[in-house]
């Protein structure tokens, strides 16, 4: 009784720090050049990430005051406050969500994921090289990495429950949190290592060519290559340090696989069902641009062949809780994300970072902007609306002050992706993870956090020094 006291004593004091925090930063003076609505959101949106990584809320609570707080002071509309729950990839995170639930329902997941110990499964750090290796070899035909969370997902959630990791009965760090968050940091090597891995790749290519920059599919692989092929073998071990599974060694687990694929025997119609279904949502959201199709409704589709199929049902739907908790934290912090952006917010940062760094040697200015363009993500919860906002402003200051056009462009391109597991809302494609339970909201910014500081590193050592070589 007294611990439990304890515990909320703490965490009401870290709520009134948090609080007295941000009411500082609203009554602060406002800076220069920014309009006071732009500086009041960023005191609401900064105090409600504060808020989540010192444990003072959970990230749904935190988003709901913040979202209300918003609305209440006169700082946005309701419209513009509530404008996420419109976006249709939103949609497509939730709609993953409760398609995996009949991966694992069909008993497809169960199958694959013993398929997938057998192989690999004498080591859990086995398991996450193959779960990123898996990823990697898909990247290139999903521009999409939201969609590629939809893929990987099922098959890491599987393989979690059936090692007998899981939520409810509080085992989700025997092995599942491990998965989870290597899965989670092998998208963004997957998306950076390929330029139709992510929708913003070929944008931020194309952005870079009024700069004098041709990128190619080829140059940007060859660039890419290096860095990431070291990331890929030192990110699961640096995970199994610092996140380690309770599980380590499996060295049985291949065998018992064997003997439950033999027990589970032929692949059954529900699995037959679902496996078409799967390959057939895949290929469609792979072929997506060329027909024209709108991936969430690819998903929906996809979600209503199940239903007729009595593999997802109105009773799966309702214990689905997950997903609704984070349709709303995710839409809340989309939207106040976006209107920071849009009030002018991020290109004010951009400019005063520009404006400190001019007439300085092209190194210092070189790092110092890529440095600075990692840490902006925490303010961002897109990584396409990030590269859209500040890339021109980072590669002409760059460029201006004698930074290799090519390196400047490559280097911020590549920061888009190997960044986005800084925080939860980083990428769409992290919030189906932290949904699942198996990861906290917290955890990411800690892990997450020295996972970017890794792949900052090696890109700005390594990768540098191989694309001046390369060029």
């Amino acid at each position: 009784m007294l611990h439990t006291l304890s515990i909320r004593s703490k965490e009401h004091l870290l709520q009134l720090l948090v609080f007295a925090i941000g009411v500082a930063i609203w009554f602060a003076p406002v800076p220069e050049g920014l309009k006071p609505q732009a500086w009041h959101l960023f005191a609401i949106f900064i105090t409600a990430i504060l808020a989540v990584i010192v444990n003072a809320t959970s990230i749904l609570t935190s988003s709901i005051i913040a979202s209300s707080l918003a609305v209440l002071t006169g700082t946005l509309t309701p419209q513009q406050a509530y404008s996420g729950f419109a976006e249709d990839f939103i949609l497509l995170i939730i709609v993953a969500f409760l398609i995996a639930r009949g991966v694992i329902k069909s008993g497809l997941g169960k199958r694959i994921a013993f398929l997938i110990i057998k192989k690999f499964g004498k080591s859990t750090l086995g398991l996450s090289y193959s779960i990123i290796a898996a990823d990697m070899f898909i990247s290139p035909a999903f521009p999409s990495n939201t969609a590629r969370s939809g893929v990987l997902f099922p098959i890491v959630n599987a393989l979690a429950i059936d090692s007998g990791s899981k939520i409810a009965d509080g085992t989700r760090k025997k092995l599942g949190s491990y998965l989870m968050m290597s899965s989670m940091a092998g998208l963004t090597l997957s998306s950076t290592l390929w330029l139709t891995a992510m929708a913003a790749n070929p944008a931020g290519a194309k952005m870079a060519q009024s700069y004098g920059v041709e990128i190619s599919y080829g140059s940007w692989a060859l660039a890419a290559s290096l860095p990431i092929l070291l990331l890929f073998f030192l990110v699961p071990w640096i995970l199994f340090k610092i996140y380690p599974p309770e599980i380590t060694k499996t060295p049985n687990a291949p065998k018992i696989a064997q003997e439950a694929l033999t027990k589970m025997g032929k692949v059954s119609k529900n699995e037959w069902t679902m496996a078409a279904t799967f390959i057939g949502m895949v290929f469609l959201w792979v072929m997506a641009e060329s027909f024209g199709f709108n991936k969430t409704a690819v998903a929906f589709m996809g979600l209503g062949v199940l239903m007729l199929s009595n593999i997802f049902t109105l009773e799966d739907m309702k214990e689905e809780g997950n997903a609704l908790g984070t349709l709303i934290w995710f839409a809340i912090l989309f939207s106040l994300s976006v209107n920071l952006d849009a009030l002018g917010f991020m290109s004010w940062i951009g400019s005063n970072i520009s404006a400190m760094l001019v007439g300085l040697s092209w190194p210092f200015v070189y790092l110092s902007l890529i440095l600075s363009y990692v840490f902006i993500h925490y303010f961002f919860v897109s990584q396409t609306a990030q590269m859209l906002a500040l890339f021109s402003v980072f590669l002409g200051v760059g460029i201006n002050t004698g930074v290799p056009s090519e390196l400047m462009a490559l280097m911020l391109l590549f920061a888009t992706n190997f960044n986005a597991i800084i925080t939860p809302q980083g990428s769409s494609a992290n919030v189906i993870y932290v949904g699942s339970g198996y990861i906290e909201a917290g955890e990411i910014y800690k892990v997450g956090g020295i996972i970017t500081l890794v792949n900052t590193l090696v890109f700005l050592s390594v990768g540098s020094a191989w694309i001046l070589f390369i060029s």
